[in-house]
């Protein structure tokens, strides 16, 4: 394992007080706001240029011309395919597109980016919610510069007297469904993402053949509108999704992260490493995080790829000796593991882009799993002092941890998890929980011998013994309830539950997640505990299996044994992360 950094955390030249305010006190203006709000404006005045002129081509010289003159042709031909079952689907298509329903998938979708996530998701919420308006905008200039009748068919819906150029069901789907799309091609990790996109791309295109079966617009009117609606996501899109805007407004007077005191804010200059895990990190999230690099200043960045031998630890080492003042990690919490370890002491901060399966330390952080996210949110935000666990046994030299470690139930379920690649990449960390009854029978009760901090030694059983630096795991379910990884202790759960009595006790305890844990003072020292549950917090700790167990080291299975010595390593990495408030 590569050795540590050599040197004590230092200040970084130029860090600035935490706040985000200027030295007159008032608060300063997300960067590229105004530059956004420029864009947009220009661009969308050239889209209703645009999409006017287009109308009045259709309406006027171009009217007698192929195709316009066959349009009819095809209204006719919807009308004659007509059928019960048809009108009835088709009426459903036509509904998704329909006013109240786009803004309810608007509503609920801004409102859930905000909500749902750990930390709001401003800029993809913003994204939604603009490109619908200036859809709509632009939809309503078309209308009062365009007149156009409707289809000389019999219309299944009633209308309000605008023109039939465009379709603004067509054109508000594009807007939202598409919008949509974007952001699942974007957030979402798993190859699944390209199927739930591609569901969505289809939504506007149903929309609009079921416009065109119900004899409300000409096929012209159907194009017109999936143009207006991809001008808009294409011109916001630009505008917030890639250039300028914020994460997140700066909040109020604070700037905590998970409880973590900064140590500054600010943005940095000098030379960036970014090490990369190259099976989950592929070249278009390197051109992305290179140029959020480059708008924080950070103008050529060094890429460097791990490798199976050598997963992060090497690499990083090699950044800071070659002059690097911030270190990008890009992977899982594996390729984190190994780039902490060789930091630990290091006076050069870590940005962690989460990339992986798991990401435990970047959920518990309130890091956007986005890749370009995390890193523009840590790099507007504060360099804080995390600390990290340091672990040893039989068969593991000595390392470090940033998030869990531990022996029996989880270990089980982490290696049969990894032991199917294709599963794993499909359903990301849902694999584990699909893991668990197959390796549930399998993995025997444990006798343990557990010796906390000095004190005399703790003898019990257990299903499973979990050490964590925090404490959420996916999903939200708090493990460790009282873990913080700024507090300078390590947390430590026992489970042991006996019968289905003793189950139903254990996941009632953990759902809750208000015990608070007993320090080494406190464990039944020579005894057998037999709780269900049971949470200690520590600074040192050692566990003395009677037998060979599986064993887990932040998310990747190491070799069985019997022994373990965990310490804490109190603000031993410096990190840039997102400013928030309390």
């Amino acid at each position: 394992m590569p050795t540590a950094v050599s040197g004590r955390p230092a200040e970084l030249p130029g860090e600035r007080p935490a706040g985000g305010l200027t030295a007159a006190g008032s608060r300063t203006a997300p960067r590229g706001v105004g530059w956004s709000v420029r864009w947009i404006a220009a661009l969308a005045t050239c889209q209703a240029a645009l999409m006017v002129g287009l109308g009045l081509l259709i309406t006027g010289p171009a009217h007698h011309l192929w195709p316009l003159t066959v349009e009819d042709h095809v209204d006719s031909g919807f009308e004659r395919i007509r059928t019960h079952s048809l009108t009835t689907l088709s009426w459903f298509a036509s509904e998704a597109g329909n006013t109240g329903t786009v803004i309810a998938v608007t509503l609920v979708s801004c409102l859930g980016l905000l909500w749902i996530p750990r930390l709001p998701m401003w800029r993809q919420a913003a994204f939604l919610a603009l490109a619908v308006s200036l859809q709509s905008l632009v939809f309503l200039v078309i209308t009062t510069a365009v007149d156009r009748h409707r289809p000389e068919v019999h219309r299944l819906d009633g209308s309000l007297p605008t023109s039939s150029y465009t379709s603004g069901h067509t054109g508000a789907a594009t807007a939202i469904y598409g919008g949509l799309a974007v952001l699942a091609l974007s957030r979402l990790r798993s190859p699944w993402r390209r199927v739930v996109a591609g569901v969505l791309f289809l939504i506007p295109i149903v929309v609009g053949l079921a416009r065109l079966y119900r004899g409300m617009h000409h096929p012209t009117d159907v194009v017109g509108g999936l143009v207006n609606g991809g001008l808009s996501l294409w011109i916001v899109g630009r505008a917030v999704l890639t250039d300028g805007f914020v994460t997140a407004p700066p909040a109020s007077g604070s700037t905590k992260t998970a409880g973590i005191a900064p140590d500054g804010l600010g943005q940095r200059t000098g030379h960036a490493a970014v090490i990369f895990n190259p099976t989950v990190t592929d070249q278009t999230d390197r051109d992305a995080i290179q140029q959020v690099l480059h708008q924080h200043g950070y103008g050529a960045p060094t890429f460097i790829e791990t490798t199976a031998d050598d997963p992060g630890g090497g690499q990083s080492t090699e950044a800071v000796r070659g002059g690097a003042t911030l270190v990008v990690v890009c992977g899982g919490d594996g390729t984190l593991r190994a780039a902490a370890t060789a930091m630990a002491g290091s006076a050069v901060p870590l940005a962690l882009v989460p990339c992986g399966t798991g990401n435990l330390l970047a959920r518990n952080l309130g890091l956007p799993l986005s890749p370009v996210d995390a890193l523009d949110a840590a790099l507007n935000g504060a360099v804080h002092r995390v600390d990290l666990g340091r672990i040893e046994g039989d068969g593991l030299p000595a390392t470090h941890f940033a998030a869990m470690c531990g022996a029996g139930l989880d270990a089980a379920m982490l290696q049969r998890a990894n032991a199917n690649d294709r599963t794993k990449a499909s359903l990301g960390w849902l694999a584990y929980v699909l893991a668990l009854p197959r390796v549930w029978s399998r993995t025997p009760r444990m006798s343990v011998n557990v010796r906390l901090d000095g004190a005399p030694a703790h003898r019990r059983t257990a299903r499973m013994v979990l050490i964590g630096n925090v404490g959420a795991v996916q999903g939200g379910m708090r493990l460790l309830p009282e873990a913080r990884p700024d507090d300078g202790r390590l947390d430590l759960l026992i489970l042991d539950p006996h019968g289905p009595g003793g189950w139903i006790s254990a996941l009632w305890t953990l759902l809750r997640g208000t015990a608070t844990p007993r320090s080494a003072a406190d464990a039944p020292a020579g005894q057998e505990d037999g709780a269900p549950v049971a949470f200690f917090t520590f600074r040192h700790a050692e566990f003395t299996f009677d037998h060979d167990q599986p064993r887990e080291l932040d998310g990747d299975p190491i070799a069985r044994g019997r022994r373990l010595t965990v310490e804490a390593a109190p603000g031993a990495l410096k990190m840039l992360l997102p400013a928030r408030g309390e």
